[in-house]
């Protein structure tokens, strides 16, 4: 259930906070409520002065370092918004509205310590006793929230704003390389022929019926072309009976020196 928001009037500080301070600060606004809470039920069976005065110094000094945790967090919240996803703002925004009501429930709480040690009445103890135990499991579901911010989402880690710088670098230059692809693309398109109207088409006049009678034509076959198969291996067929008629001839020219008849000597 998100609580409704809380909008506090801007304080302007008169010095800068640095960036990252705030987990450190929340390591004490979280211890300090649940040592107050232990020393409260100890008191309880104790009944000691020096305890409840020992617990209300420190809800006043819890005071403090939730205010400290509200500027700081307010410093690294703006810090990591940009590069947060959409649910992780979403996060970051309700862990800001359950810090202010922590921040102003610090202050309740000491003024509920401050009547219950004043009037020293059971009612106004349970009252105040009551009130603690809601502020100590407030802040544990902020610490939770703060947990997922960092460990879930990344907010203000390192090395996870690195690629973040890298990957919008990145879809920069893709969107750059996008729009040149597409100009380029567009010039290099050929324009496209303007339509030109098709002549119309004329109809002929209309011919007088021809009464005579029209002489029938057989049609003529065509002869069957051979299939393209057949063709080339007749093709081949003669190319080699030409080869074969060659090699003979040409055996034939190398025996004619042979052959020749020597002409006859005569004798006397």
């Amino acid at each position: 259930m998100q609580l409704p928001e809380i909008t506090l009037p801007k304080v302007e500080l008169p010095f800068d906070i640095p960036v990252l301070l705030h987990a450190p600060v929340d390591h004490f606004a979280i211890a300090l409520p649940v040592m107050i809470l232990l020393l409260e039920l100890l008191n309880l069976f104790l009944k000691k002065r020096a305890i409840s005065g020992l617990s209300f110094f420190l809800i006043f000094l819890t005071v403090g370092v939730t205010v400290a945790a509200y500027f700081t967090g307010l410093v690294d919240g703006k810090e990591a918004y940009p590069a947060l996803s959409e649910a992780a703002k979403e996060t970051l925004s309700e862990h800001k509205i359950l810090g202010t009501y922590l921040m102003l429930g610090t202050g309740v709480l000491l003024f509920f310590k401050l009547l219950s040690m004043l009037a020293n009445k059971g009612i106004m103890k349970a009252l105040y006793l009551l009130l603690l135990i809601v502020y100590v499991v407030g802040i544990f579901e902020q610490g939770k929230e703060g947990g997922e911010l960092v460990y879930t989402h990344g907010a203000n880690v390192e090395q996870v704003k690195v690629f973040d710088d890298k990957i919008f670098d990145l879809e920069e230059a893709l969107e750059e390389a996008t729009e040149k692809t597409d100009a380029v693309t567009q010039e290099s398109a050929p324009a496209a022929p303007e339509p030109t109207p098709a002549p119309a088409a004329e109809i002929p006049a209309p011919t007088e019926a021809v009464t005579e009678p029209v002489e029938v034509v057989p049609a003529q076959t065509m002869p069957e072309s051979k299939p393209v198969e057949t063709t080339v291996e007749s093709v081949n067929e003669t190319v080699e009976s030409l080869k074969t008629e060659v090699e003979e001839e040409a055996i034939k020219v190398q025996r004619m020196p042979e052959e020749m008849v020597q002409p006859e000597i005569a004798t006397h």
